[in-house]
C-alpha cells in the first residue's frame, strides 16, 4: 500500500488535495504511476475483442486519466504558484515524459482504428447530440495530434513535441529568472519625487527584505514598475526601470530567450506543415471561431486603423503638457505613463491615487461576490478547515442558493519570488459526472497583488480590480461548467474562453456596483458621486494606447506563427519589421516583446494572443443587453448566459450557443464604442 498522498483518495472535506501533505519527493512516482494506470486504462480499451462503439471505446476514452490529470493540475499549479529550483528540476524531468506519455496515445494506430471505426458509421448509431459531439471532438483532436500520419512522420512529430515541452519551459523559466534578478534600488529620497506613501513604503518593504534597509527597491514587477513609471519625476530613472522591464530575455545572457524563440518557432511550423496547414497559425486557428488567419489580421486591422489615429492625438495632448513645462525633450515609452497621468489629471481632475483608498483588496472581492449573487444567487462561505499550499490562500465553499454544494474556491492574492506573473485562474479538479457520483470542481485565482506592509490593508489599483473581476469571471465558469463528457464539458473554442471573464469586468465600473463595495477603507463611505462620475466620464482615457499596445502584440504574434518558411533571422530585427510595417509610433513598444511575450512562448496562447479582443465583441455586445434591459441583475438573461455559455457553452457550435443566449449574432458597435473608437 502506497503512502504517497497523490496516490491515495483524499480524505479531506470535499476531497480538496491534502497540500499539508504533499511533498517534493511525492511528485515523480506519482506521476510514473499515473501513466502507467492511464495506459492500462487505454489497453483496455484497445484489447476489447468486440466490435469497437461508443459505449465501449468512447466513454472509457472519456474517463481515462483522472489520476494522472489530478498530479499535473496539482503539480504545474504549484509549478506556476510556487516555483523553485526543485520543483522546476522535478518539470525540466517529467514534462518530456508527459510528452511522450500524451503522444503514444494520441497517435496509438490500435487506439485511432477504434475511434475511427465509431466515427465513420456515427449517423448510424443513434447517438444523441452530446455523444455525437463528443465523438466528433475526440476524432478531430487524434487527427490533429497526427494519428493519421506515416511512422516516420509520427516520429518525428513525437521529437518536435517534445523538444516544445522542454523549450517552453525554459522560456518560463528564464523569465522567472530575469524578472528576479533585476533591480532598481534607489537611495536619495530625493530621486522618488513625485511617488505617493504608499508606493515608497512598499519598495521601502521590498528594500529590506532584499537587504537594502534604508533604501527602495523597485523590480519589473507590475505592482511596482507601473506606479513609478506613472508618478517618478525623475526620468533617467524612470528609463533604467522601464529598460529592465522590456529587456528581459533579451540580455544576451543565460537567460535570454532569443535562441529559444527561433526554435520554437521552427518546430511549430515544421509540425503545422506534418498536418497538412501552410503555418502554424493556419492550424491554430482553423480550431477557433475565426477559422481562418486571414479573418483574424482582417479583424484586427479593422482596430487597429482607427486606434492608431487615437494614439497619434493622445501623444500630442501629452507633448502639449510636456512642452508647457518646458520638459525640453520629447516623449519617448518610458515617459507615456508619466505624462499620461497629467492627461488624466488635465483632463478629468482624477489621479489614481483617489481611487486606491475605496479599493480595499477585501471589498473588491467581496463585490465580485455580490455581482455573483445578483446574478446567479450563489453565495461563498470562508472554510478554515481546508489545506492551501501557501499561507497568503483563502478559501471559500460555493453554494447555489438553495444551499447545495457548487465549488471550492481558492484565491491566492500576493506576489512573491518564485510566483509567475501575471494573473490567471486556475483548477485542481474540473466537474466530473458518471452513473455513479458527481465530482464537484476546485476552481483557484492566482494573482501578483502587493503584499500588505505592518498593518496596512492592501488597496487595488483600478486595473487591479478590473482583473480581479476578470479572473473571477473565469472561475464562474469553471464553477458552472456541466456536462455527461469531459470532452466537451466547458470546452470553448480558443478566442471564445475570454468571453465569462471580460464580461465580469462590465459590472466592476457600473456605478451601482462601485456604490456596494468601493468604500472608503478608514471610514466605510462608499465611493462618493462625484469621484464615480469622474471614473465614467474617463472610461475612453488612454484607449489609444491600450488597443494600440495590444494589438501591436496581437499582430506580433500571428506574425511569428505565419512564417511558411523555416526563420533563421534575427528576432529582434523580425519584431521591429512587424512594427514598421503596420506603423507602430516609435513612443510606444507592443504590450509584450517576444522575449517575455510568455501567451505565445510559455502558454497557451501561440497564434492566438487575439483572442482576447475577439471574445471582447461577444463580452460587450452581451454586456449592451443587460443594459438595454434596463436591469444590469436581470435575472432572465443572467440565466441564460449561465446556461448556454458558462453551462454548457461546449455542447455545441459556440456562435449557436452565443446566439441562443443573446437572440442574434454580436456586433462589432459596443467594442467600438466602449474604446472611444467611433
Amino acid at each position: 500500500m502506497t503512502d504517497n498522498p497523490l496516490l491515495l483518495k483524499f480524505d479531506t472535506p470535499f476531497q480538496t488535495p491534502p497540500f499539508d501533505l504533499i511533498k517534493a519527493e511525492h511528485y515523480k512516482p506519482a506521476f510514473v504511476e499515473a501513466m502507467r494506470q492511464h495506459r492500462a486504462e487505454i489497453d483496455a480499451i484497445i484489447n476489447n475483442p468486440q466490435e469497437p462503439t461508443f459505449e465501449n471505446c468512447i466513454i472509457p476514452l472519456d474517463r481515462s486519466g483522472l489520476l494522472l490529470e489530478r498530479v499535473a493540475s496539482i503539480f504545474f499549479n504549484l509549478l506556476a504558484a510556487e516555483r523553485n529550483d526543485t520543483m522546476q528540476n522535478i518539470a525540466v524531468e517529467i514534462t518530456p515524459l508527459l510528452s511522450e506519455h500524451s503522444d503514444n496515445i494520441g497517435m496509438n494506430p490500435l487506439l485511432f482504428n477504434k475511434i475511427k471505426a465509431v466515427y465513420t458509421q456515427r449517423e448510424h448509431l443513434g447517438l444523441e447530440p452530446l455523444a455525437l459531439r463528443a465523438l466528433e471532438k475526440f476524432y478531430d483532436d487524434f487527427v490533429r495530434k497526427g494519428a493519421n500520419l506515416d511512422q516516420k512522420d509520427k516520429d518525428r512529430m513525437m521529437e518536435i513535441n517534445a523538444g516544445l515541452s522542454v523549450l517552453s519551459l525554459q522560456f518560463g523559466d528564464n523569465l522567472i529568472k530575469e524578472t528576479n534578478a533585476f533591480q532598481l534600488v534607489v537611495a536619495d529620497i530625493h530621486d522618488l519625487s513625485g511617488l505617493p506613501n504608499t508606493h515608497m513604503a512598499a519598495a521601502a518593504e521590498e528594500a529590506k527584505a532584499a537587504g537594502f534597509e534604508g533604501q527602495w527597491l523597485f523590480t519589473p514587477k507590475k505592482t511596482s514598475w507601473i506606479p513609478f513609471l506613472q508618478y517618478a519625476q525623475n526620468r533617467e530613472l524612470r528609463d533604467q526601470l522601464y529598460q529592465g522591464y522590456y529587456m528581459r530575455g533579451d540580455r544576451n545572457n543565460e537567460n535570454d530567450n532569443k535562441a529559444i524563440i527561433q526554435k520554437m518557432v521552427n518546430l511549430r511550423l515544421e509540425k503545422a506543415k506534418l498536418l497538412g496547414f501552410g503555418t502554424y497559425a493556419d492550424y491554430v486557428i482553423d480550431n477557433n471561431m475565426a477559422k481562418t488567419t486571414d479573418n483574424v489580421y482582417d479583424f484586427l486591422n479593422r482596430i487597429w486603423t482607427p486606434a492608431l489615429q487615437v494614439v497619434k492625438e493622445e501623444l500630442a495632448a501629452m507633448q502639449k503638457i510636456a512642452d508647457r513645462e518646458r520638459a525640453g525633450f520629447d516623449i519617448e515609452s518610458w515617459d507615456w505613463w508619466y505624462y499620461a497621468e497629467k492627461l488624466r489629471k488635465q483632463k478629468y481632475d482624477l489621479d489614481e491615487s483617489e481611487i486606491r483608498p475605496y479599493l480595499l483588496l477585501e471589498n473588491v472581492r467581496d463585490g465580485m461576490f455580490y455581482v455573483a449573487n445578483q446574478l446567479y444567487g450563489i453565495t461563498f462561505e470562508k472554510r478554515e478547515d481546508i489545506s492551501v499550499y501557501h499561507k497568503d490562500v483563502e478559501v471559500f465553499e460555493v453554494k447555489e442558493a438553495d444551499g447545495a454544494h457548487l465549488a471550492v474556491f481558492y484565491v491566492d492574492y500576493a506576489v512573491r519570488l518564485g510566483k509567475s506573473a501575471g494573473a490567471w485562474c486556475t483548477g485542481f479538479r474540473n466537474y466530473l459526472k458518471t452513473e455513479d457520483e458527481e465530482v464537484f470542481p476546485l476552481v483557484s485565482i492566482v494573482c501578483n497583488y502587493p503584499r500588505p506592509i505592518e498593518d496596512k490593508p492592501v488597496l487595488l489599483s483600478w486595473d487591479e480590480a478590473e482583473t480581479l473581476f476578470h479572473e473571477f469571471g473565469h472561475a464562474l465558469h469553471g464553477f458552472f461548467t456541466r456536462g455527461d463528457y469531459r470532452r466537451i464539458a466547458g470546452d470553448l473554442p480558443h478566442d471564445m474562453i475570454e468571453l465569462p471573464s471580460q464580461i465580469m469586468e462590465h459590472w466592476a465600473g457600473e456605478p451601482q456596483v462601485l456604490k456596494e463595495y468601493a468604500k472608503h477603507y478608514q471610514t466605510g463611505i462608499p465611493m462618493p458621486d462625484v469621484l464615480i462620475n469622474k471614473i465614467t466620464n474617463s472610461a475612453h482615457f488612454n484607449q489609444g494606447f491600450m488597443t494600440v499596445e495590444y494589438v501591436a502584440a496581437a499582430l506580433l504574434d500571428l506574425d511569428w506563427y505565419s512564417l511558411n518558411q523555416t526563420f533563421e533571422g534575427d528576432v529582434n530585427a523580425f519584431e521591429k519589421a512587424a512594427m514598421d510595417k503596420k506603423g507602430l509610433i516609435k513612443e510606444m513598444l507592443p504590450r509584450y516583446r517576444s522575449t517575455y511575450f510568455s501567451h505565445i512562448f510559455d502558454g497557451g496562447y501561440s497564434a492566438g494572443y487575439y483572442a482576447y479582443l475577439w471574445a471582447e465583441v461577444l463580452d460587450s455586445d452581451a454586456f449592451s443587453a443587460f443594459k438595454q434591459s434596463g436591469d444590469i441583475y436581470n435575472q432572465e438573461l443572467a440565466s441564460k448566459f449561465r446556461k448556454y455559455i458558462l453551462a454548457e457553452g461546449g455542447l455545441d457550435d459556440p456562435m449557436e450557443q452565443y446566439k441562443r443566449f443573446r437572440g442574434q449574432a454580436p456586433s462589432e458597435e459596443p467594442l467600438l464604442k466602449k474604446r472611444g473608437l467611433k
